[in-house]
């Protein structure tokens, strides 16, 4: 069972480093876009990387769960430690600096009701509507791509670390 909690574990975070790092990927020829042409590229990602996404905090729990089970103070326990923390830090950026910006990545997409709660979740509505001005695009699509570098960061960080610790 522990032999199949690491696979999983493993797999979880390969999944979320891969949607990352095809963001992060994706960097150079998206900042090449003008205002018409990325708005429309970002449309493509919901749903795909949205469900997808899923992965990282079922990822947090096998890892967490391999960390109680790893012997503790062995080199093996602080490998999985780092590859939780790098996790961690995937959702901390994308909750302080990507999700934001989602809302408007997301704007005139038919959603369900599941995604539209989920693309709002911590917007305030008062003052997105009390705007005068329409924000900068070239500065959401700068915070939005660079995100998903640093995302991809934690996630390498995480994959080498699980994968050295259950080798």
């Amino acid at each position: 069972m522990f032999n199949i909690l690491q696979v999983l574990t493993v797999m979880l975070i390969a999944i979320a480093m891969a949607l990352a790092l095809a963001h992060a990927l994706e960097l150079p020829g998206k900042m090449r876009l003008d205002r018409e042409a990325y708005y429309a590229t970002q449309s493509i990602y919901y749903p795909g990387f949205t469900y997808g996404g899923a992965c990282e905090p079922i990822g947090i729990l096998s890892t967490t769960v391999l960390l109680v089970l790893m012997p503790s103070r062995s080199t093996n326990f602080w490998l999985t430690l780092v590859a939780l923390l790098g996790l961690i830090g995937m959702q901390a950026v994308y909750w302080f600096f990507t999700h934001p910006i989602n809302k408007f990545w997301v704007e005139g997409e038919n959603l369900d009701r599941f995604s539209s709660d989920f693309f709002s979740f911590g917007t305030n509505k008062a003052q997105a509507e009390s705007e005068t001005c329409p924000p900068d695009w070239m500065e959401l699509r700068d915070r939005w791509e660079y995100s998903h570098v640093a995302r991809a960061g934690f996630a390498i960080l995480s994959l080498v670390a699980i994968v050295i610790a259950i080798s």
